[in-house]
């Protein structure tokens, strides 16, 4: 145990693993989200192939566009970083962390599938080359509807537990939402409906997986 009684890491994760019901969710949740992250470049080089429309998005008519590459990266790599450490000690942060962002690619999948759109005029290049691995190191210009960086930084904020974590959490949702469409990024629509969609998907996680239970099980 640390000095203020919360479980050491090595504690945390032992106790988790020992549990049938966290271990299941810890290892299977593991093991698809790996599928579907080694997947996801062959996903995106497909659809980076075919046509779309281009929606006329009345804000980035007005908006005019910049390069904030850095400070949105920054942002999410930032949040992306403070979620790690809360989810060394706490497992089931992690549990709750993967099984939505399982469900949050396969949803992504099926309305980028669905809803072909070509990006939008003016749009500046996201370069990150942290991130690039999952896109095959190619430009991918139509993953729109809806918003993945706004997706993480959504999920992010929902896993986080503790008050000052979540205020920063939501900071950085409105931050990156904005800078997303300075640079052109995405539509309007795709920054908008992404904290409505992940919230139902956690919603539904939450009650597929029974992860409150685990939450109370914990305490």
């Amino acid at each position: 145990m640390t000095e203020l009684g919360t479980p050491s890491i090595k504690q945390a994760w032992i106790a988790a693993l020992q549990s049938p019901k966290k271990r299941d969710k810890l290892l299977i949740g593991s093991f698809i989200v790996a599928i579907i992250l080694s997947s996801l470049p062959i996903f995106f080089s497909y659809i980076q192939k075919r046509r779309g429309i281009v929606l006329n998005d009345w804000v980035l008519a007005h908006l005019p566009a910049y390069d904030v590459s850095i400070v949105i990266f920054t942002i999410i790599w930032g949040m992306a970083t403070l979620i790690f450490i809360r989810a060394l000690y706490n497992p089931v942060i992690y549990i709750n962390y993967v099984w939505t962002l399982i469900f949050i690619n396969i949803t992504r999948m099926l309305t980028i599938t669905f809803i072909a759109l070509d990006p939008p005029r003016g749009l500046i290049h996201l370069t990150d080359p942290l991130t690039g691995v999952f896109y095959g190191h190619n430009v991918i210009t139509r993953d729109l509807f809806f918003s993945g960086h706004t997706s993480t930084l959504v999920l992010i904020f929902l896993c986080l537990e503790r008050r000052n974590d979540k205020i920063l959490g939501f900071i950085s949702i409105i931050a990156v939402m904005i800078l997303l469409l300075v640079q052109h990024i995405h539509y309007t629509v795709d920054v908008v409906a992404a904290p409505i969609i992940v919230y139902m998907i956690f919603l539904m996680v939450r009650k597929l997986l029974k992860l409150d239970t685990l939450k109370n099980n914990e305490n």
